[in-house]
Formats: structure tokens, sequence, C-alpha cells
């Protein structure tokens, strides 16, 4: 794997590296030596599998508060979509930036997504599917969300969103204490 920084703190767009011959290729998806050398998250325990029927589908910006904060890595095994994060690390160098990149099927790239941060992806193909491994379980009462269209981070969609859900379209603009920024204060 190759891993490429990003301007943002801690994340990564992480590159597979293909071995080929005339049957393809093989490249690793994940290995615990090359993530533990780069200093990041080696611990996982779902892997999330999503499809969106429809292109402009978007879907965020979630994440989860400490004690339940999780690391995502994302990958579009189908299709298109354009993967965000935002840094929402109170005191973090990169605090209040989002960073985008479009991950396809055909790309292969995947988005290391630290704890700490809202992600968020739109669809630029329809039927595309994503996979994600998480660092951390579910936790209802920890889930935090941010408006997608929040003119204070300024995230530049490459498309129109043409479906939301109710639950993405009613999340706050960024508000410190609904947040809990400071409770991020520090996460990697």
């Amino acid at each position: 794997m190759i891993f490429h920084k990003t301007p943002l703190d801690g994340a990564r767009l992480i590159e597979l590296e293909k071995r080929g011959d005339d049957r393809g290729f093989f490249a690793r998806f994940f290995c615990e030596k090359e993530f533990a050398a780069e200093g990041l998250e080696t611990r996982f325990v779902q892997i999330n599998n999503s499809l969106s029927s429809k292109k402009g589908t978007l879907r965020g910006l979630h994440y989860q508060l400490p004690p339940s904060g999780e690391v995502k890595i994302v990958r579009a095994i189908r299709g298109a979509l354009f993967d965000v994060i935002v840094d929402l690390r109170a005191g973090s160098p990169s605090f209040g930036k989002w960073f985008g990149a479009e991950l396809s099927a055909e790309n292969r790239m995947m988005m290391y997504v630290p704890r700490g941060f809202g992600h968020a992806f739109i669809t630029l193909t329809d039927d595309t599917e994503a996979l994600y491994l998480v660092s951390d379980f579910y936790a209802p009462d920890c889930e935090r969300g941010v408006r997608y269209n929040d003119p204070a981070i300024g995230i530049e969609w490459p498309i129109e969103p043409i479906e939301i859900s109710e639950k993405d379209k009613s999340w706050p603009d960024l508000n410190a204490e609904f947040h809990g920024m400071e409770l991020m204060r520090g996460l990697k």
C-alpha cells in the first residue's frame, strides 16, 4: 500500500499497490504491519457495506464521540463517490477544514478517516457501493453529525445532492457544545 498524506492532520489517501501479470493483479486492502508502520489504527471491529442506487445520493457528515470515536477506511467497490472528511478536533492545526477525493471502483483509492473527523460522501454514479472498515461499534448515544452544507465549513460538492435522508438534512451547523469538539481534542 502507498499512503498519501492529505492536508488534514492524520488523514490519508491509500493507494493499493498492485502486483499483476496477464491474469490480472493482487493487492492488499489492509495490512496490520503497514498500517502500524504509518502510525495508523490496526484494530477494526466491523466491515460495513452501503449501496446507493442513485447518482447524487449524499450520506453524512457523521461521526461518533468518545469513548466510541471511530476510525474508518472507506473504499468504493462499485461506481464512484466523492468522499469528504472534516477535522472536528479542537486544537488541531487542521480544525474545521475539509478534504475530499474521488474514490472509485476503477482507481481503488481508499480514505483513512481518523477519530474526531466527520465523514460524508456523495455518489457520482448510479448503483455506487462502498465498503468500509470501522474501529468501534455503533453507539447511538455517541452519534453526531454536521449539516453537509454548513457555510462555516464550505464543502465544495462536485454535484448537487438529490437524495439526502431527513436525519442528514437536519444535523445542525458546527456548534462546539453539540458536536463535542472539546471531547475530541488530541484524538488520532
